[in-house]
């Protein structure tokens, strides 16, 4: 990375945000600090922000409601979640809105800017490169997924909202229809390739998007040792 990437520092502790934008600042990145929502918005006016490493416990506008803005923009921002919580559910609700990454405080800061590389390259590299995407409509046990609309129509023809990791999640299955897909492939083509095999995230989006995808859930089988398999007959059209 370079001295232009931007990074904003959305805490409300002064001596964690100072600490924060310091080591940022150290590794060669520029840091600017965020006490609350309304900074970063004022700053996302200004500037294009490359990543935003943002704090769960805010006042006012709280991370999880800035995530979800950030994520539903026309041009979203990376994210990576940062809690000082210990219960799961506060950092999968904010996987489950679309934060690219999360870490837990007292974070390591080896670990925390190793996180912050893997989430530009990985951003930069779909922003630069972008992956080809099937340009058809698909149909399967009732339900379409319309990709070049990034669409998913139920059987009784409503639409379904899923999220851009859930969109990618479904079609990686349907376009690999009744074959078993590993975890690694997966990640791969919904995370790339600085997915790690730690990474949760894939976990977190198949259990929504089998929720989501209500009666029809077992259409995406586990298979015992080999990975997962999409079980319907999935047609072009």
């Amino acid at each position: 990375m370079t001295e232009t990437t931007l990074i904003a520092v959305v805490e409300d502790d002064p001596e964690i945000r100072l600490l924060v934008t310091g080591l940022l600042s150290r590794e060669g990145f520029e840091a600017a600090p965020c006490a609350h929502a309304g900074e970063l918005d004022r700053l996302l006016q200004r500037r294009r922000v490359d990543l935003v490493l943002l704090d769960l416990m805010l006042p006012g506008e709280d991370g999880l409601s800035v995530c979800r803005r950030l994520r539903s923009a026309p041009v979203a921002t990376p994210v990576i979640m940062v809690t000082a919580k210990g219960d799961d559910i506060d950092r999968i609700l904010g996987l489950e809105l679309g934060a690219d990454d999360y870490v837990a405080k007292p974070f390591n800061p080896r670990e925390l800017i190793a996180r912050v590389r893997a989430v530009l390259r990985r951003t930069r590299e779909a922003h630069s490169v972008q992956r080809p995407m099937p340009r058809e409509t698909y149909r399967f046990a009732g339900w379409t997924l319309d990709a070049p609309g990034r669409r998913l129509v139920d059987p009784e023809d409503r639409d379904v909202e899923l999220t851009a990791g859930e969109f990618d999640l479904l079609t990686a299955f349907v376009t690999h229809a009744q074959r078993v897909l590993t975890r690694e492939q997966l990640l791969d083509w919904t995370r790339g390739r600085d997915a790690t095999p730690f990474d949760r995230t894939i976990d977190v989006q198949l259990s929504r998007l089998r929720r989501k995808l209500g009666r029809g859930s077992d259409m995406i089988r586990t298979i015992r040792g080999g990975g997962y398999l999409f079980a319907p007959a999935v047609a072009r059209i």
